[in-house]
């Protein structure tokens, strides 16, 4: 990958599942989930940064001060997930050749995850999608859309996210494996984050 890499980070619902808590709120080695996801986003240096957002005023426009990034209202949100989705790509230079989508509700994903996925890009060839998986393949995120795509987009509705377009394209996806369950690993109900503050707690330190 030679030129800017727009990323996009989903940050705009309303997290249903959470009994009143705020999943992308929840305090992750002391930082909010978005506040960290979007530090990871903006580190991995492959172009500039949007987030989706609910409108304000709303906590995670707080969590998210002082970062060089561009924020996006998405006063459709309640409408599901590929509201996000099509004001998001709206707000994407002109240029962009393709955009990463990145969920905030995966911890474990990680900077060079990022850079890793962005690598894999060869947008000279026939594929037009790429996409991370488990390393045992179990497909994930992120997901990065070549500009070709972008109208397609445009054309989503409901909350399946770009899942009908992913299967819409399926032979021109490339699956890239990510460490561990980096790309599966989200994180919306209480007992999900417990359960895996939990594995946090008993995991050996590497040496």
């Amino acid at each position: 990958m030679t030129q800017a890499l727009p990323i996009l980070l989903l940050a705009a619902g309303q997290s249903r599942r959470m009994q009143g808590r705020d999943k992308l709120m929840e305090p992750v080695e002391g930082v909010a989930l978005l506040r960290r996801m979007a530090q990871r986003a903006i580190a991995a240096g492959l172009g500039p940064v949007y987030v989706t957002l609910p409108p304000p005023p709303h906590p995670r426009y707080a969590a998210l001060s002082g970062l060089e990034l561009t924020p996006v209202e998405v006063p459709d949100a309640a409408s599901g997930l590929s509201a996000s989705l099509r004001r998001g790509f709206s707000a994407l230079p002109p240029q962009a050749g393709a955009a990463m989508i990145l969920l905030c509700d995966l911890p474990e994903l990680t900077t060079e995850d990022l850079k890793n996925i962005a690598q894999s890009l060869d947008l000279n060839s026939e594929n037009m999608i790429w996409r991370g998986t488990s390393e045992t393949g179990a497909p994930g995120h992120p997901v990065v859309i070549a500009q070709p795509l972008f109208d397609e987009v445009q054309t989503l509705t409901g909350d399946h996210g770009a899942q009908p377009l992913l299967r819409r394209h399926a032979d021109r996806v490339v699956k890239v494996a990510l460490p561990g369950d980096h790309a599966i690993c989200d994180l919306d109900t209480p007992e999900a984050w417990a359960a895996w503050r939990a594995r946090q707690d008993t995991a050996v330190p590497a040496p």
